[in-house]
């Protein structure tokens, strides 16, 4: 697999596993009451989804695939 795809998918599922994150610890750890769904969307969208996604390209870029045969 190219550098460049490892990069994308990294890119791509570091955001959604950020996101997700960010979604649950918002919704267990808030105390807001008045609109914690604001919240944790806004949280998982514009914070641990993009700490997310810089992981990942972070880690695909230093992923040794497969030495070529």
């Amino acid at each position: 697999m190219s550098k460049a795809v490892r990069v994308i998918l990294g890119l791509i599922g570091g955001y959604a596993a950020g996101a997700a994150i960010g979604l649950a610890l918002v919704s267990l750890a808030s105390s807001n009451s008045h609109d914690k769904s604001l919240e944790a969307v806004m949280t998982a969208a514009f914070f641990t989804g993009p700490l997310g996604a810089v992981a990942g390209v972070l880690l695909a870029l230093a992923w040794k695939g497969r030495p070529p045969a």
